[in-house]
């Protein structure tokens, strides 16, 4: 380990369970890492930070563009490499002047243009069908479009044109992970997706994917087996483009609920796991240095061991407030197995309800027990909503810089 390290190799060991010069931290360089645009720009004018106009690139979940003045500050060590269309088809690769549900300034990609009714919602259209909301006094959309939500036969979903990555979004893609690369010292984390159990959520709907799992596996593997199909083409493409500058691939499927799994470990293994396990293993085989990322909610302890199998390398965002997700038993039955991203601060408890102060405490608490034996980067659990004060965002992250300072103080005196 060298005395100073840059934020890539920082995380690049942390992920390999390397020793670390100081603790590896993420704002914002996953869009389940990130900050909410509202409270970003409260951030912003709390810190006195003279940043440019707050980019709103997750139209989604309304995440905020963390700019470099704020990664700086916040000891940020990744950076997100963007799909083209990181939320319902919408490029952005061109922006325009908004304002958000709160008043404040953002830009918006420029295609996001809603529709608005007289009770003040907002629905996103495509072809003239809304694919997603914001109700009045909401603060996200959601997503409408279910587009095989009547599929019952092969042939249906043999009629269902997959989304596919494109010629333009490849050149997108090459030409950022380049600059990015190139031009500063951060990780790169490359936004992919291939999401399998939610994938299926989103095109059948939630509760009818669900009943097809049990009722219909014949049918769900069909799916799952053109759907992987689709992801292993573009996950070729897709490398060929940017693993020579990314540090981690980003993949999401969110296994588990609040209160348990959301399927029992022998269906995940017939259904999900091996066409998960297909992408992962070959992005291992292709790219040996581009690690495997697992964005995957809710309580899943009891399906670590299998995800590791299957080629996981790191798990986000460490949901210690679902069931079984207790932090010192994840890093003592997994924690050298797999890196942690994220169970920093638990943000559905304590950054609501606590003081600063019990806030600090909680996550100095839990980076004491996850920086062990490195193979972990700090995050808290999933993103800061609109509705997290600055405060309470310093509380967390200056906390972690405050590690960091007792890391620096540390080193300063062994070699002395």
């Amino acid at each position: 380990m060298s005395l100073t390290m840059t934020p890539r190799e920082r995380i690049v060991a942390a992920i390999r369970h390397q020793p670390t010069d100081l603790l590896p931290i993420d704002f914002g360089g996953m869009r389940s890492t990130g900050i909410a645009a509202i409270a970003y720009n409260k951030l912003k004018q709390h810190l006195g930070l003279e940043g440019g106009p707050t980019k709103v690139y997750d139209i989604f979940q309304q995440l905020a563009e963390p700019e470099e003045v704020v990664l700086r500050r916040l000891g940020g060590d990744v950076v997100q490499l963007h799909r083209l269309e990181p939320s319902f088809g919408i490029s952005i690769l061109e922006w325009k002047e908004d304002l958000l549900p709160d008043g404040s300034p953002c830009l918006t990609p420029l295609g996001l243009n809603p529709t608005m009714m007289p009770n003040g919602d907002r629905f996103i259209l495509a072809d003239g069908k809304p694919i997603a909301s914001m109700s009045n006094g909401s603060l996200y959309y959601t997503p409408l479009d279910h587009p095989l939500a009547n599929a019952e036969t092969p042939a249906d979903i043999d009629a269902f044109e997959f989304p596919r990555i494109t010629t333009a979004e490849l050149e997108f893609l090459g030409v950022n992970a380049k600059r990015m690369y190139e031009e500063t010292d951060y990780a790169i984390l490359g936004a992919f997706g291939g999401n399998i159990l939610e994938g299926g959520q989103m095109l059948f709907g939630y509760e009818r994917f669900m009943y097809l799992l049990a009722a219909n596996p014949a049918l769900v593997h069909y799916f799952c087996e053109k759907m992987t199909a689709a992801y292993l083409d573009d996950l070729e493409m897709y490398l060929d483009a940017v693993g020579d500058y990314i540090q981690i691939i980003q993949m999401g499927d969110d296994l588990g609920t609040q209160a348990g799994p959301q399927m029992s470990i022998a269906m995940y293994r017939e259904m999900i796991k091996p066409y998960q396990a297909r992408q992962y293993r070959y992005i291992r085989e292709r790219s040996s240095s581009v690690a495997v990322f697992l964005h995957c909610c809710g309580s899943i302890y009891e399906y670590l061991a299998d995800l590791i199998d299957a080629g996981v390398q790191i798990i986000n965002p460490v949901q210690i407030t679902a069931a079984g997700m207790d932090p010192v038993r994840l890093k003592r039955d997994f924690g050298k197995d797999i890196c942690f991203w994220g169970g920093g601060a638990r943000m559905q408890t304590t950054a609501l309800t606590a003081t600063v102060n019990e806030l600090k405490r909680e996550v100095r608490e839990l980076i004491e027990i996850f920086a062990p034996g490195s193979g972990f980067v700090f995050n808290q659990c999933h993103n800061l909503l609109a509705n997290i004060p600055p405060e309470k965002v310093l509380a967390i992250y200056d906390t972690a810089l405050e590690y960091r300072h007792e890391q620096q103080v540390r080193s300063a005196t062994r070699v002395h």
